[in-house]
């Protein structure tokens, strides 16, 4: 090989590393322990035993899922960075991996995930917003979230009887403040303290992929005080998407 030829290969690994490189997408995690602060949650949470509340950080956005009683409306929504839920304290950040896809194929895979992760099939131990962050994780990564997230849901649901009530019951708040993504509110999106995903009919762009995403209802739903799972149990608020006043 010449030493000209040695140049151009250095050159061109050097820019298709780099361009690689602008391609990548950080997946990031943030965990929030929804049991009051106190002596049993600082306990729980270094045996790795906390009721824990997740969100994927994709692009400066925060996607959640939460339960609501609304058939055929997503339960997936997006907030700030570290806007803790009510109730909640936020515990730590993972960095989970990367992403090479698009923004586009990102938005894609968002949008699938809300179809998927409907409100009223939200579940306090079977189908929560761990569940959803592990899934999203797998989708844009290859690898599932890390099963301790879930671990106090899964003591749950194998010996309920042998649950502390704080574990699947935690301490209610007023219902999270939210409302929906609106067409006039794009370019404030950094105003915003939470938005539902929106799902199928109704349409504008993500800011990220300059792709249209759609919503299904443009009434906005009432505001939930009450709401149970799929198993009949209370959902407290830290795990009720958003929904928006009247």
């Amino acid at each position: 090989m010449t030493p000209s030829s040695s140049k151009h290969k250095r050159q061109s690994s050097s820019i298709y590393r780099s361009s690689l490189a602008a391609q990548k997408t950080e997946v990031k995690i943030h965990v929030y322990d929804l049991l009051p602060p106190g002596r049993l949650s600082n306990i729980l949470w270094h045996i790795g035993g906390s009721l824990l509340h997740t969100g994927v950080v994709i692009n400066d956005r925060e996607y959640a899922y939460g339960g609501h009683d609304r058939k055929g409306v997503s339960g997936v929504y997006w907030t700030k960075q570290k806007l803790e839920p009510p109730g909640g304290t936020f515990r730590c950040e993972i960095i989970h991996g990367f992403t090479v896809l698009s923004q586009e194929e990102i938005t894609d895979i968002i949008n699938d995930a809300s179809r998927v992760f409907q409100g009223t099939r939200y579940n306090l131990l079977s189908n929560n917003c761990n569940h959803f962050s592990s899934y999203l994780c797998e989708r844009l990564t290859g690898r599932p979230g890390p099963a301790w997230l879930n671990r106090a849901a899964s003591v749950g649901l194998a010996l309920p009887c042998v649950v502390p009530k704080e574990w699947i019951t935690p301490p209610d708040h007023e219902t999270a403040e939210g409302e929906l993504v609106d067409e006039d509110e794009e370019e404030h999106d950094d105003d915003e303290t939470a938005a539902m995903l929106p799902h199928d009919k109704r349409r504008k762009r993500d800011k990220f992929s300059n792709k249209r995403i759609t919503s299904r209802d443009k009434t906005p739903p009432p505001r939930l005080v009450n709401v149970k799972d799929t198993s009949g149990r209370d959902i407290p608020a830290s795990e009720r998407a958003p929904m928006p006043k009247r």
